[in-house]
């Protein structure tokens, strides 16, 4: 398996605001998923794959990583409802914990109902 050399040498440019635009535009319709990556193969003379991105499916993933992370604090949320449930046996504060359990479970059913939407909603366009 062949190792990636170490990249530990810097270049610095300076660069207008318009011209940094520009490069970002012209980045931006390319496969690189980071700028020195583009800006390498641009400045080595490296093949580069010019092409359109799929804007659909990075939009996709964009909402699918906010309900995973949605998704996470309510899994660490009921973990925790459970263990305090476990620790405390007076009813004061278990009515309390019950409560908040209801409210994190109807987040988490409304999280799951946003996915399927989401899900339903990119099936569609892509059936066209």
């Amino acid at each position: 398996m062949e190792q990636e050399n170490n990249k530990t040498e810097w270049l610095h440019l300076r660069l207008t605001s318009d011209e940094k635009s520009k490069i970002e535009k012209a980045y931006k319709k390319t496969t690189c998923r980071k700028l020195s990556d583009y800006a390498r193969k641009i400045l080595l003379g490296k093949p580069l794959i010019a092409t359109y991105r799929d804007q659909s499916l990075d939009d996709l993933m964009a909402e699918l990583i906010k309900l995973r992370g949605e998704l996470n604090a309510i899994g660490n949320n009921f973990n925790q409802v459970v263990r305090k449930l476990h620790l405390h046996n007076q009813t004061g504060q278990l009515q309390s914990w019950v409560m908040r359990y209801e409210a994190d479970n109807e987040r988490l059913i409304q999280s799951v109902q946003n996915i399927e939407q989401h899900i339903n909603k990119m099936a569609d366009s892509w059936l066209r």
